[in-house]
């Protein structure tokens, strides 16, 4: 992806910004995520913290949903002779790419975007994502903006005005963004909104239930943890901490917690506990394990159809006729039972001699490997910290890679100790250490080479 230089609209302090204007579904299959995910195009200044998207035109290509869009920033003031002159070569590279076969009526007309924000809705529609969802969406947002703003002594009164707006999906929002700001270690903003969220459990009816129902949870996760301490957690162990359990919330966290444990001898014990207890308990009893096997019942049947998915989206993977670009395509449907799924079966096609599926399999998990493996920029860094403490030998390092001491890894250096603010954690002060060492290298570098 090309990378320019942008002055930062805030400070006008210049900014290293990776540009990327085709869009392409039938080149990168994560071409939509990228564009609907804000991952690029952003100008992120470390100097000033100022963060916004940067104004670019944009070619969006997507075969199976016959989408081919154009969009030219309006604020830019070109006029439109100009705007086709500078998005033609783009929307030919596009149609150059397809095969004649799949040049298909669509792509000799592209249609004009006058604003992002429809870009964006045109792609989600053809998604089944309608524009009332999006707006409802918005309306959640805007909500949520307006109560971490708010002076603390008018949140009761926003609360009980949009008293319609707490839904489970507004909590589930809520919930995305709160992580969100915990993963970036922005303490500001999760604690405000872990002040407005403690507000929200207190003083709305699904919110009370939320809170409820999280308290069961944690109860049930920690009498299970402390069944377990002593010896491990026996089939007597959990039996009793299920019996202890005070909610189908509660019964159910230990259900999908401990199933493994649950099995023929454990339902015996229950069985012998019901005919040894007396007539009001033997009914409690007799409920809970009703519950049981119902929850059980349910655990296994969603598991099943898992696997079963699981095992069709690898089916449907190894089947295609470019292996890697389906892999890339589904990277944000690998989980552990897709990779644990994979090994089991690269090790029954060994033992069939199936070579060619063996092939097909592994040319799977190189694609995964990879995508999990850290940026390049990454890596250099923490090769750095590992010599941080040696001058001469970090010196050495920077002789021999020169991609170490780039304008760009300074800057994102210098990044990652800005949103850290005035944190004391140990290896930040290493970052910072490194950061003033690399700069300083470059420095000397520089002033050498003139």
């Amino acid at each position: 992806m090309p990378k320019t230089q942008i002055a930062c609209p805030q400070c006008h302090q210049p900014n290293i910004v990776e540009v990327q204007q085709i869009f392409d579904m039938s080149q990168d299959p994560l071409a939509k995520q990228k564009l609907l995910n804000g991952a690029v195009n952003v100008i992120h200044c470390p100097t000033c913290g100022y963060s916004g998207m940067l104004g670019t035109p944009i070619v969006y290509h997507d075969p199976e949903k016959e989408l081919f869009l154009t969009f030219f920033p309006p604020e830019s003031g070109v006029p439109l002779n100009e705007q086709e002159r500078q998005l033609g070569p783009m929307i030919n590279r596009v149609i150059d790419t397809l095969p004649a076969e799949k040049r298909k009526a669509y792509v000799l007309q592209p249609k004009s975007m006058l604003t992002y924000q429809t870009l964006i809705e045109t792609i989600l529609e053809a998604d089944g994502i309608t524009k009332e969802m999006l707006e409802e969406q918005q309306k959640k947002i805007r909500l949520i903006q307006r109560l971490v703003t708010a002076p603390e002594n008018e949140l009761e009164a926003i609360i009980d005005q949009e008293k319609d707006m707490f839904d489970v999906s507004f909590f589930a929002m809520y919930s995305r963004l709160m992580q969100s700001a915990i993963n970036q270690n922005d303490e500001a903003s999760t604690k405000q909104l872990e002040k407005v969220q403690n507000l929200l459990f207190q003083k709305t009816e699904v919110g009370k239930q939320l809170y409820k129902s999280s308290l069961e949870t944690q109860q049930a996760i920690k009498a299970l943890q402390d069944a377990g301490k002593d010896g491990g957690l026996t089939r007597e162990k959990l039996l009793d901490v299920v019996l202890n359990a005070k909610s189908d919330t509660a019964v159910s966290t230990i259900v999908s917690l401990a199933r493994n444990g649950m099995d023929y001898t454990f339902f015996q014990l229950l069985s012998q506990k019901i005919e040894d207890a007396k007539e009001k308990e033997k009914e409690r009893l007799t409920t809970l394990r009703d519950n049981l096997l119902s929850f059980t019942a349910e655990l296994d049947k969603r598991m099943q159809a898992e696997v079963k998915a699981t095992r069709d989206l690898l089916e449907k993977i190894i089947q295609a006729d470019n292996i890697e670009a389906e892999t890339e395509k589904n990277l944000e449907n690998i989980s552990e039972l897709f990779l644990q799924i994979v090994e089991d079966e690269i090790d029954k096609a060994r033992k069939q001699g199936d070579l060619d599926r063996i092939q097909k399999l592994e040319r799977v998990m190189i694609v995964i490997r990879k995508a999990m493996e850290p940026p390049q920029e990454v890596k250099v860094i923490e090769e750095m910290l590992a010599l941080v403490d040696k001058q001469d030998e970090l010196e050495k390092y920077l002789d021999a890679h020169p991609e170490a001491s780039t304008p760009e890894l300074v800057q994102l250096l210098n990044g990652i100790l800005t949103q850290a603010g005035d944190s004391k954690d140990e290896n930040l002060q290493k970052i910072d250490q490194l950061y003033k060492a690399v700069l300083h290298y470059s420095m000397k570098k520089n002033i050498v080479a003139k």
